[in-house]
């Protein structure tokens, strides 16, 4: 059984996400102002990157204010009733071709008996924006 971090099936992004996640559910509430982590996160980003997360940050607070900004996995999310509904992730953060916008199942999307929880981006034009806005008001609720 292998135990040293080069044979633990988990790449070096992998295992800095599950840092940054423990780092996380370890912060104490209150001591830092989760939307300023965001917009910290979102500024760290490349530039094809942030671009991209900085007009998600900004559909989120004009389609769904209620949904309170936070980090997840070292990544920009944003929460409906204390449960990550919409997050980010970089295309710079484990190395992919496109950024993806994701959603998780308290964002009830439901449309039938299957739809997409996840989209890949690698830039966005007004539909794309205009469609983001809508998937986010219907997480919302």
């Amino acid at each position: 059984m292998a135990t040293n971090d080069e044979n633990d099936g988990f790449t070096a992004e992998e295992r800095a996400a599950m840092k940054e996640r423990a780092k996380e559910t370890r912060a104490t509430k209150g001591k830092v102002d989760p939307e300023a982590e965001v917009l910290a996160k979102i500024a760290e980003l490349p530039d094809d990157d942030r671009a991209i997360a900085e007009r998600i940050h900004a559909l989120v607070a004009e389609h769904a204010p209620a949904f309170a900004p936070r980090t997840w996995y070292g990544m920009p999310a944003y929460a409906k009733d204390g449960k990550v509904a919409v997050f980010f992730q970089p295309a710079s953060k484990f190395k992919a071709r496109y950024a993806t916008l994701g959603f998780n199942d308290s964002a009830a999307l439901d449309d039938g008996s299957m739809w997409p929880t996840s989209f890949a981006i690698t830039t966005l034009t007004p539909a794309d924006e205009k469609r983001i806005g809508e998937l986010i008001a219907r997480a919302a609720g």
